[in-house]
């Protein structure tokens, strides 16, 4: 195992390359992570062990000194055309809010879009409810991705798991598989309206 390293921002006890602590991590994540056919974006993710306990967004970033600027929550949408319900997570800064009515809706074609069921997230990416990260998702899922996530220097995600995180450039983060940069995927809004849990599945990392 490496020595510990230095994170970009935050303050917290353990902080390691990810790769080097996939027993760590959420399995479909652990295994992402090592099949990754970018290997210098998985070679700059970092994983910091942190208390479970502590994971929603507002308690985590006054606890480990992390800037609300610069954790991204990922939501899993549930999109209906027909007859048929695609799967998919979008990933947007935690000082905005993810359009699903209008935004995600029309660029999945979909006749609507909604949070999924915390359950059925659950169930179909195999992680952990308050962990879900756009890092290991199910093969053929869309993943998209805010503009203002893609051009930050880092952005802090989940795990896999309730305990601990993973701080990536956001540039890594829009190079995952079917992943895609939409502009406008999120709306703008004040500090004081971030809640600690924005919905069922919004995984406040």
């Amino acid at each position: 195992m490496s020595d510990q390293v230095t994170p970009p921002f935050g303050k917290f006890p353990t902080v390691r390359p990810a790769l080097d602590v996939r027993s760590e991590l959420a399995p479909p994540v652990a295994e992402a992570l090592g099949g990754w056919d970018a290997p210098e974006a998985a070679g700059a993710v970092l994983y910091v062990d942190t208390d479970p306990e502590k994971a929603d967004t507002a308690v985590f970033c006054e606890t480990y000194d992390a800037p609300l600027e610069y954790s991204a929550n990922c939501v899993v949408v549930a999109a209906k055309r027909g007859g048929e319900v695609t799967m998919a997570a979008c990933v947007v800064l935690a000082t905005t809010r993810l359009d699903v009515n209008q935004a995600v809706r029309k660029h999945l074609g979909a006749r609507k879009a909604s949070f999924a069921p915390m359950d059925a997230a659950v169930e179909a990416t195999g992680m952990e409810y308050g962990g879900i990260t756009p890092v290991g998702l199910p093969d053929g899922w869309p993943l998209l991705v805010d503009e203002a996530v893609a051009a930050a220097p880092h952005v802090l995600v989940g795990s896999g798991r309730r305990r601990g995180k993973l701080i990536l450039p956001g540039a890594a983060l829009a190079a995952l598989p079917g992943a895609e940069v939409v502009p406008g995927l999120a709306l703008a809004v004040g500090p004081a309206a971030v809640e600690p849990a924005a919905g069922p599945t919004a995984v406040e990392s």
